[in-house]
């Protein structure tokens, strides 16, 4: 009898998935595929980063979802203005060194294959260090229309300060 319950479970786990793809199907719904290339690179604009960056889009957020991401890329000496995300954002470091700071931390070297979460409404900042650039992706959802609140810039002061 416990064999019997256990395989009614399994079949049930395992025919889950199909029944919400044959609806997905049956609705229309269809997967998408955005390639490589196909989003035009933008550069950073001088009202949210000091110095250059380069943003490369991934994905916008789609109805149902509010996630959306890109890459950021700065060069030597860019970073963000302090700024805040309503639903928090994750990032993870690609290439190079950057920094990071949230608001009356310290400021926190990062590297690649380094994942950085943000909660929701925290003030921080980050970007590259003085000598060399950095990449991330950078992951957020949308509220209200909003993933960032961008706020004053980071002064020469705040980002050279030791860390």
């Amino acid at each position: 009898m416990r064999t019997l319950a256990a395989l009614s479970t399994l079949a049930s786990m395992l025919m889950s998935p199909l029944a919400a793809n044959a609806a997905d199907a049956a609705s229309g719904a269809a997967m998408s595929i955005v390639r490589n290339g196909e989003q035009a690179s933008i550069m950073g604009a001088p009202a949210n980063f000091v110095g250059a960056a380069r943003i490369d889009p991934l994905f916008p957020a789609r109805s149902p979802s509010r996630v959306s991401a890109g890459y950021v890329t700065f060069q030597p000496g860019a970073r963000s203005m302090w700024h805040t995300h309503p639903l928090g954002q994750t990032l993870v470091v690609t290439s190079g060194t950057g920094w990071i700071q949230q608001a009356g931390g310290e400021k926190q070297a990062i590297r690649p294959g380094d994942v950085i979460w943000t909660p929701p409404g925290v003030k921080h900042w980050h970007g590259a260090t003085s000598t060399t650039g950095m990449t991330h992706m950078a992951i957020q959802e949308t509220e209200d229309g909003k993933n960032v609140e961008w706020l004053e810039a980071v002064t020469d002061a705040q980002y050279e300060a030791a860390q």
